[in-house]
């Protein structure tokens, strides 16, 4: 029996592969680090997307598409977000993207990965009892989603948040993908598959994870005594948020391109808070304690530093709260899922697996 599915293959896909004994991620071709920093969103958009929309336009013109996706999502969803502002801020979204039209055209999809971008800002600056801005159709994806959020965006912040959007946007046959396939499968719409991603990616052994590490940080720095702290965790039975994965044995490779960014937010100093520097050092302290303490007590498992880590650290200096941490990370899946959703529709049957029967048995009567 394949618990958990582990192994199973469920797909052939073009999209991206996941080397977990090597601790490499290839996106359509190309390596994480090729793309992270160097590619901008809306181009990864556009690799993920092409082949499965007739008529995708070039990098340029597909920017602008999303932009003006972001303006007609804000005027669209506008009269709703005082009644979803109460919710919160992931369930919020959720119902807010629930509203979209459920197509399979470049516009619905378009619409889709506007969504989180435009909705996030927009329900934090409420919950802050600030009124929402609206956005810049013209603007960079990732400086646009900064200046919703709080008016500005220095430079260096837009560029840390359109590489962290880049490092998540697809990443295998992960829980919020299959998901997403799953219901794509049937040739359901596209915001009907997303809704699915989505509400896999709210799970805390998922997408929930990353606000937890920031609670952890906090309660170690607070005992001064993060060896012991995290003893005591392992102890009692809890997991180490930020560490450890389903697939890779070795480092998270995404992991080492998130520490690279918040590294040089600390070193220019560009944060909302002004202390990314510090918080580096002390989460580096953290994460070297965390390595040593897993080492010893579960010597037989490969226990290394995941994406979740670093991703705390660069959304906090980006300004966002750790509830809209989940938010975030959807931004930048949307890209993935909805690839991985048209090509499920245009090349895979309806995913119908079995199950193995093992509950009572009724008495036949002969």
């Amino acid at each position: 029996m394949a618990n958990g599915l582990d192994d199973v293959v469920a797909a052939d896909t073009v999209l991206s592969d996941v080397d977990g004994a090597g601790g490499h991620l290839t996106i359509r071709g190309h390596s994480l680090t090729e793309l992270a920093g160097h590619w901008r969103y809306g181009q990864v958009v556009r690799l993920l997307f092409d082949g499965f929309f007739d008529e995708l336009p070039g990098d340029a013109e597909l920017e602008k598409a999303i932009g003006d996706a972001r303006v007609e999502v804000f005027e669209r969803l506008q009269p709703m977000l005082t009644e979803l502002a109460p919710l919160h801020i992931y369930s919020a979204m959720r119902a807010g993207i629930a509203l979209l039209p459920d197509g399979e055209a470049l516009a619905d999809a378009l619409r889709l990965i506007a969504a989180p971008a435009v909705l996030t800002p927009a329900l934090l600056r409420l919950g802050r009892g600030e009124k929402p801005l609206p956005p810049n159709g013209r603007a960079d994806h990732a400086a646009d989603m900064l200046k919703m959020l709080g008016g500005t965006a220095s430079p260096a912040l837009a560029k840390a948040l359109d590489t962290y959007l880049v490092t998540v946007c697809d990443h295998g046959l992960n829980a919020s993908t299959f998901a997403t396939r799953v219901v794509a499968s049937t040739q359901a719409g596209l915001t009907s598959a997303i809704l699915a991603g989505l509400g896999a990616l709210k799970g805390p052994l998922h997408g929930g994870a990353p606000g937890p590490v920031i609670e952890m940080l906090d309660a170690i720095e607070a005992s001064d005594a993060a060896a012991a702290w995290l003893r005591d965790e392992i102890a009692r039975g809890e997991r180490i948020m930020g560490f450890g994965h389903r697939i890779y044995r070795v480092r998270d490779p995404r992991a080492d391109v998130l520490k690279a960014v918040v590294r040089r937010l600390g070193a220019r100093s560009q944060t909302s808070s002004g202390k990314a520097g510090s918080r580096l050092a002390f989460a580096e302290k953290v994460e070297q304690a965390a390595l040593d303490v897993l080492r010893i007590a579960k010597p037989q498992r490969s226990i290394q530093t995941n994406v979740e880590f670093y991703t705390a650290l660069l959304l906090e200096a980006a300004g966002f709260p750790e509830e809209a941490f989940s938010n975030v990370f959807a931004a930048g899946r949307v890209a993935g899922w909805i690839a991985h959703a048209r090509e499920q529709q245009v090349t895979g049957r309806m995913i119908r697996p079995q199950s193995r029967y093992v509950g009572p048995v009724p008495d036949l009567v002969a």
